[in-house]
């Protein structure tokens, strides 16, 4: 088993849970994090001791700067500093843009966008101390490469957080801590069971991606194959860009 440690946020269910276990099935240990589903977050870690690896779980609310500071510092302090991040973790209020409420876009911006500061903020210092490599991987979206309807608010902060990530990968590229965005397209999940089926009529490859198609590319970006690898953004969308 590795002895590096990765953080995926949004670890209890979907993306996230794959991204969990493919890492782990990588020989990575695996800091799980969720919100609100204790219960999936335990199934996940459950999952990434199947697959032959350990890790442990962490609960914060990723638009709370305050309590990420203390539970990521907590847990560097008590587990030494990560190798890897992985933000996965977001939330949709998803309307048309006359329809939004001031809190559809507050509560958005805040997580997914400030998410971004309020995770990783803790978190670099500690991972430059390392003087080791390291690997961010930021989960954007389809939406933030080219937009969508009913997702202003969503695009928006999926377009920034890839602009904050090619800024911080110019940065940590001289202390070989690689940043990269893999986005996505529809993605089969619980989030997207209840699409039409026209929405596969959009799609050139005319099905859904799936999770572990996801979690592949970012497991490759967190190797060491990857360390020449940095600034960049993947699509895994099915040639919808």
């Amino acid at each position: 088993m590795k002895q590096e440690t990765i953080l995926v946020t949004g670890a209890s269910k979907g993306i996230g849970r794959a991204i969990a276990i493919r890492l782990a099935e990588a020989g990575y240990q695996i800091v799980v994090h969720y919100g609100r589903d204790e219960a999936g977050a335990q199934e996940t870690l459950q999952a990434v001791r199947a697959a032959g690896s350990d890790g442990r779980i962490i609960s914060f609310d990723i638009a709370n700067r305050d309590e990420c500071r203390k539970k990521l510092e907590q847990d560097v302090k008590e587990h030494g500093a990560y190798y890897g991040t992985v933000l996965n973790a977001a939330i949709t209020r998803d309307n048309a843009f006359p329809a939004l409420e001031d809190e559809d876009w507050d509560d958005v911006i805040d997580a997914n966008l400030g998410g971004f500061y309020n995770v990783l903020k803790p978190l670099v210092m500690p991972m430059i101390r390392r003087r080791a490599p390291g690997r961010i991987v930021v989960m954007s979206s389809v939406s933030g490469l080219a937009g969508n309807r009913g997702q202003t608010n969503y695009a928006a902060t999926k377009a920034g957080i890839i602009a904050a990530a090619k800024s911080l990968a110019i940065e940590l590229a001289k202390r070989k801590i690689t940043v990269n965005c893999v986005a996505p397209g529809v993605i089969e999940t619980e989030m997207t069971k209840d699409l039409p089926d026209m929405v596969k009529d959009q799609i050139p490859m005319q099905r859904y991606g799936s999770p572990e198609e996801v979690a592949g590319v970012v497991a490759f970006l967190c190797s060491e194959e990857a360390s020449y690898i940095t600034r960049q953004v993947i699509s895994v969308n099915g040639g919808m860009l």
